[in-house]
């Protein structure tokens, strides 16, 4: 019998460093960022999408300055870049908040804050017991709430001459929260302001920067709560557009090659390196975070890579199923507090639809705004961003020009924007879309299909949405065929302005035996609009649907399906055209 072969195991999930290290784990080295920190500003803010692996970097870091942990250097870093360390290296106590766990409802965060802290203070106290007065721990207990606790440890720490390095995770898990409910916007600013509970933490460990809190690093994945909470802590600084730390966290494609190539020699793959990248790369790559790094290297989201690998793996060397794995989902749905917020918009202005309407947006990327005015186009637009619903494209009358990151993004994005488009609240019967989509797929029947688009779109429409035309007939028809699982909508008008055809690009490496692929030429009149002018579009359509058919990009992706040019024509809500050139 053959022995399985040995190989690292696929951290996926993982978020402790050491776990990571000692159960042989593949680890893509970030280590190499540790001086980059070291020689940066001592208080550090860095925000990023969730799931980016900002709580791996945290780990790291903790286990690299920890004064206790000089003995196992060595075993965790020897073999790394940081092999060579900085002088710095385990020479901090530290301490380690995670404000993930904290219940952020207005009426009890306090006092889960509170726990929260005194149970990390209280171990900080326990394992440090040999480098602090003695004493610390009860004197530390008679004090009350975390703000006190705080300060009375940092304070202590100077008798005996040692420095505190901070870790907080999450810092904006509070703020998050609180703006999926828009009443509590008064508590909320209560709490963040002036001599709010929130506010004075964060006062308290800028006080302790004067004396035992040496270095602080901060992570979070808005900029929100910075504003708020942060002006005091004005001694912070924002890290999270620098050129510099552009590909600290998530996967470079150089390092999403090399860990393909490593598993290819252990594993069974039935598909080369390049056909992987080329599988992965538009439903996972293309986020940049620094408008000086655009052009260089993307970034792929680290946590789809691992679960992409994973599966792939598992799967003996067949694609997975679903390219989007369930947790994203449930992250995705703190979108619907965006999305709400959107909606206040004024009706021709809102963010969300001109993004979808002409494949981009264009702003002024904020490091910081107070919660009332998330609305303001520019800070909407940055939430958007720091999301990681939204990458730098390059600049656009000088403004960033940010535009959809990859497929995992715009399914979600999609998904909600039909949210927005509903009024009543929609639940569209998945079971049925399903199954026209696969009668799509397999039989060809593509007329029922866009005929449940239509009546969708035709029973649902508020008079609002109706005043939109072109840009919602185009909206809710990208929105749908993004919900198709056997496909992957391209739409022309990502690459220019107006509107184009949308290629139905056949998922074939997943569903190897479909058999049809197409191309929609979506175009629009108004309701008073003459017969002639809707033959003219229909025209315009069969024109530039043979032209697009026959483009390198489709002949090479259709694979072995049969192609349909299906011409769509809207007058006003109704479909007039729907047919096969």
């Amino acid at each position: 019998m053959n022995q399985p072969v040995k190989r690292k195991r696929i951290p996926y999930g993982m978020m402790n460093f050491i776990d990571v290290r000692e159960d042989d784990c593949y680890y893509v080295d970030k280590t190499h960022y540790i001086p980059l920190i070291e020689n940066a500003n001592k208080y550090f803010f860095y925000i990023r999408p969730r799931r980016f692996g900002k709580s791996l970097t945290i780990s790291m870091l903790r286990h690299y300055y920890n004064i206790l942990e000089a003995d196992k250097f060595e075993k965790w870093y020897g073999d790394l870049y940081i092999g060579h360390p900085t002088p710095e290296r385990n020479s901090y106590l530290i301490i380690y908040l995670n404000f993930a766990v904290v219940n952020a409802e207005l009426n009890s965060y306090r006092q889960s804050l509170d726990a929260h802290c005194n149970t990390e203070f209280n171990f900080f106290c326990d394992v440090y017991a040999q480098y602090l007065p003695e004493g610390i721990k009860e004197e530390m207990n008679k004090k009350k709430g975390a703000v006190e606790q705080l300060d009375y440890l940092y304070k202590e720490c100077v008798k005996t001459n040692q420095q505190i390095y901070l870790f907080i995770d999450e810092y904006d898990h509070f703020t998050n929260k609180i703006l999926s409910e828009p009443a509590c916007l008064e508590d909320y600013k209560s709490e963040t302001h002036g001599t709010g509970y929130l506010r004075s933490f964060f006062d308290t460990v800028k006080a302790g920067t004067d004396s035992t809190i040496k270095r602080c690093f901060v992570t979070g994945v808005s900029p929100v709560t910075m504003d708020d909470l942060t002006s005091g802590f004005n001694i912070g600084t924002n890290y999270s557009l620098s050129p510099e730390f552009n590909e600290m966290t998530g996967f470079n494609e150089e390092e999403v090659r090399a860990m393909l190539d490593y598993y290819a020699t252990t594993c069974q793959f039935h598909h080369s390196t390049d056909e992987l990248i080329e599988a992965m790369k538009p439903w996972y790559d293309n986020y940049c975070f620094s408008e000086k790094s655009y052009g260089g290297t993307t970034m792929y989201n680290s946590n789809m890579v691992l679960y992409f690998v994973d599966n792939y793996i598992r799967n003996g060397g067949y694609m997975p199923r679903n390219m989007v794995e369930e947790n994203i989902r449930v992250d995705y749905n703190k979108l619907r507090m965006l999305i709400r917020k959107d909606k206040e918009f004024a009706h021709d202005a809102s963010t969300i639809q001109t993004l979808v309407q002409q494949g981009y947006i264009t702003g002024e990327l904020k490091t910081g705004f107070p919660a009332e005015t998330i609305a303001e186009p520019d800070n909407f637009i940055s939430l958007l961003f720091y999301f990681g619903m939204l990458t730098i494209s390059g600049t656009k009358r000088g403004k960033t020009l940010l535009t959809i990151p990859n497929q995992v993004v715009r399914e979600q994005l999609y998904s909600y924007l039909l949210d927005t488009y509903n009024e009543a609240n929609l639940r569209f019967d998945n079971w049925e879309k399903g199954e026209l989509a696969s009668a799509m797929a397999y039989d060809g029947d593509w007329k029922a299909y866009f005929d449940y688009i239509a009546e969708c779109l035709h029973r649902y429409s508020s008079q609002r949405d109706k005043q939109k035309g072109e840009a919602y007939v185009h909206g809710f028809t990208l929105a749908m065929t993004a919900q198709n699982r056997f496909y992957r909508p391209i739409s022309e008008q990502e690459n220019q302005e107006g509107y184009a055809d949308i290629f139905m690009f056949p998922l074939l490496d997943i569903y190897k035996d479909m058999l049809h692929s197409y191309i929609i030429e979506l175009k629009y009149a108004k309701g008073k609009d003459s017969d002639e002018k809707v033959e003219q579009l229909r025209q315009e359509a069969i024109t530039q649907a043979n032209r697009y058919a026959a483009s390198e990009t489709v002949q090479k992706a259709i694979g072995t399906t049969t192609l349909h040019k299906i011409i769509v024509v809207y007058q006003g809500m109704k479909m007039v055209v729907c047919e096969e050139v």
